[in-house]
């Protein structure tokens, strides 16, 4: 049965959000390495939401949007804090730690934690396939975290930091997709980005005296973090979270630590060692395992299909009773 062309529409776009968000994101951490190195992470990560929220607020008044509905506010401030504030900073921290790469292959746990926050906050339970995932993924975490012990405790704390950020990314969608169902995309994530600046304020010492001495480079890498990978990225986000499930927006970010990857050894020479590399792809595997479907299913549908494919047999033709 052919969906309806609205229904089809609404998933390309919903797609191609999800598409724009992937790679700002993957952009994202190659910015964050490099202005790291003038910036500390609180500084980082307030002038990061100073000036997504500027120009979210600005098309926020262009298109006439107020504040969002009262019943949106309990998810646009829990996704304020743990999204837009802790996340960021702890995530500028771990990435003075480890490389870019290292840092969204950890990172990208988040989906399966996601998962979990679903299963236990929202009833949907816990699968054996998501306890098995878990399994791996943490494995290959802790495979991720012994490749870089050879660089020193400092690199062990980055690893430690980016699966908190991972945990911070997952509670922060988790309680974004409910406020979506009341506010618009824009509205959940402008005032929630303002949110998470305001929550930073206690470093804007620090940023005030570290935009003096930084290079003109580092401040345009955090002025870019602001208006793409945050106002820009975080609202394709929510505008296709609002149109499908946690669970396969969560999906889509399987494609960002290969292109961070990518984006750091081209901009940054920077590539993690393959033991690192290893241990990543384990944790997306743990991913992948935790969002599977059982094959009693799929075997099951695949059976019904070819049942209802299948030509019916004629019977026989019976003689006429009197």
């Amino acid at each position: 049965m052919k969906s309806p062309p609205s229904a089809r529409r609404t998933d390309l776009l919903a797609a191609g959000a999800a598409a724009v968000t992937v790679v700002l994101w993957a952009s994202a951490f190659v910015s964050i390495r490099s202005a790291g190195s003038a910036y500390s992470p609180g500084a980082l990560a307030l002038g990061r939401l100073l000036a997504g929220a500027l120009v979210l607020g600005l098309i926020c008044l262009l298109r006439g949007e107020g504040l969002p509905p009262r019943a949106a506010w309990p998810g646009v401030v829990i996704s304020g804090l743990l999204w837009f504030g802790l996340y960021m900073v702890v995530l500028n921290w771990g990435e003075q730690k480890v490389d870019a790469g290292t840092a969204a292959l950890v990172v990208n746990v988040g989906p399966l934690v996601m998962a979990l926050l679903a299963g236990w906050l929202l009833k949907e339970g816990l699968p054996p396939r998501l306890l098995a995932g878990m399994a791996v993924s943490f494995a290959g975490a802790a495979v991720v975290g012994l490749s870089m012990s050879g660089e020193g405790s400092a690199s062990v704390l980055g690893v430690l930091l980016c699966l908190l950020a991972a945990v911070a990314y997952a509670g922060g969608v988790v309680a974004q997709k409910p406020a979506l169902r009341h506010g618009s995309a824009l509205q959940v994530t402008t005032f929630g980005c303002a949110i998470g600046a305001v929550a930073c304020l206690p470093f804007a010492g620090q940023l005030v005296s570290e935009a003096r001495d930084a290079p003109l480079s580092a401040t345009l890498n955090m002025l870019y973090l602001g208006v793409f990978p945050t106002a820009l990225a975080f609202t394709t986000w929510a505008f296709a979270l609002a149109r499908t499930t946690a669970g396969k927006m969560g999906a889509t970010t399987y494609a960002v630590p290969a292109l961070v990857v990518l984006m750091s050894w081209l901009a940054l020479d920077e590539v993690p060692g393959w033991v690192t590399l290893v241990g990543g792809l384990v944790c997306l595997a743990g991913v992948a395992v935790s969002r599977s479907r059982p094959r009693e299913r799929a075997v099951t549908t695949a059976a019904v299909t070819a049942t209802t494919a299948a030509p019916e047999e004629s019977p026989e033709p019976q003689p006429e009773q009197a």
